[in-house]
């Protein structure tokens, strides 16, 4: 059983790795988006310094840097399109060709006298967002040494100079030009961005929740097995009592105490089965306790069980599966629909209904009754342990298991409570999961 606590160790730690590159894949995705943009933005940007502002740029030579930029990007796409699982390298290189051609760019514009050069801005926070630390800080310094280098080296950028001898009124113009496009580009990638890394986090936080949940299902389990051999030798020594005074004078010839000695061997033998589904079931795989039958052979006899061992005024049961389909069931499963027929019972004593369908591939399992419904924090936090209230210690641990198990095979659980006053529980399980 520990074996497999460590098991799901490892499956948490693969599904986590797995979520981090998903999210690594769609930030990929819009760094690809943002290189198109820049393309469009590079060229419309040349476009109207030289043909609209007559500066000499050397167009060859920029017109060669955007074509690399363009290939670097259309192999991306082709790459990132196909394989999904991107890493922190990945994206550190992306960036890092970023940083390479904005500084070619700016060296053949003029560097440190292009207002463009705050664009580095853009990509060391980008680099804060998508990266792990040490690539952040290599970024951080890859970008101060490019613009170090510009300020020593680069083509000149020949900007008219206005009237009163200040600075060129066009270095001013592409200035705000450049803060606008450093904030608007920021909001609008950092806010899809910001949103993979949520969901990223909020699937991890789920997994790592039912990791929590199965872990504490498996404890639970280990002390639910001990318990039922502990309880086995007693329960044996009051079937025995009960035998030998079934067979006294006393007992034999009294009708009224006869009738009670068979109720209480009808007890003792239901706690004879709980204990024992106890034993098969936990901390085993399904299906080494697992029974071939079919869905209907399955639910008759639950319900006739359930009627001949529970104090059961009205119990309605509905089946509208119209054709029978060989599964397999186990203990554990038939426990789970139990536990759920035994909190109705005890909320509505004198009437309770199953009904049972099936919705394309999916089994329905409805239960309801006519009590006083759920409270809305229950209804808040289902599934989560010790939520009841019988006030009794330990209480509240039902439903969390049927929750989890359902969880397990595939499935769901909806509870509700009914406009004409009682609770509803709606389950939900694949039929694949009960095939063999």
């Amino acid at each position: 059983m520990f074996g497999k606590t460590e098991n799901q160790r490892d499956i948490v730690a693969g599904i986590a790795e797995e979520y981090e590159s998903s999210a690594g894949h769609k930030n990929m995705l819009q760094l690809i988006h943002l290189r198109w943009l820049a393309v469009f933005g590079q060229i419309a940007t040349i476009a109207l310094v030289v043909g609209g502002f007559g500066i000499r740029l050397p167009v060859l030579s920029m017109a060669f840097v955007l074509a690399v930029l363009i290939a670097f990007n259309i192999a991306s796409h082709l790459r990132w399109h196909e394989e999904t699982k991107v890493s922190n390298r990945a994206l550190f290189f992306a960036l890092l060709v970023d940083v390479a051609i904005l500084t070619a760019q700016l060296y053949l514009s003029g560097g440190t006298a292009n207002p463009f050069i705050f664009l580095y801005l853009l990509q060391v926070i980008l680099s804060a967002v998508l990266l792990e630390v040490w690539s952040t800080w290599s970024i951080v310094v890859i970008s101060g040494c490019c613009l170090l280098g510009l300020s020593k080296f680069s083509h000149p950028l020949l900007l008219p100079a206005d009237n009163n001898g200040g600075m060129p009124e066009l270095y001013i113009d592409g200035m705000i030009i450049c803060f606008l496009l450093n904030a608007g580009l920021l909001v609008f990638f950092l806010t899809r961005i910001s949103g993979n890394l949520k969901a990223r986090d909020a699937q991890l936080a789920d997994v790592r929740q039912r990791s929590t949940e199965e872990e504490h299902i498996v404890k639970m389990g280990l002390l639910a097995s001990g318990a039922a051999h502990e309880l086995g030798t007693p329960l044996a020594t009051m079937s025995v009592i009960l035998g030998d005074w079934r067979r006294m004078p006393e007992f034999s010839k009294n009708p009224d105490l006869l009738e009670d000695l068979s109720e209480m061997e009808r007890q003792l033998q239901r706690c004879k089965t709980t204990l024992s589904s106890i034993l098969l079931s936990a901390g085993e795989a399904r299906g080494e306790s697992s029974v071939k039958t079919t869905i209907n052979t399955f639910l008759k006899q639950l319900v006739d069980d359930f009627r001949a061992t529970r104090p059961v005024q009205t119990f309605i049961f509905e089946n509208q599966i119209q054709q029978d389909v060989p599964v397999v069931f186990d203990s554990a499963l038939k426990q789970m629909i139990c536990n759920v027929l035994d909190n109705a019972l005890e909320a509505s004593p004198t009437w309770l209904a199953l009904t049972v369908s099936r919705d394309a591939d999916v089994l329905v399992i409805i239960v309801t009754d006519t009590g006083p419904g759920f409270l809305p924090s229950i209804l808040e936090n289902l599934g989560q342990a010790y939520q009841s209230t019988k006030g009794r210690p330990g209480s509240g641990l039902g439903i969390y298991f049927v929750v989890n198990f359902v969880r397990k095979l595939g499935g769901s659980v909806i509870a509700s409570n009914q406009q004409d006053g009682g609770a509803l529980v709606r389950i939900e399980l694949p039929l694949s999961a009960l095939m063999l």
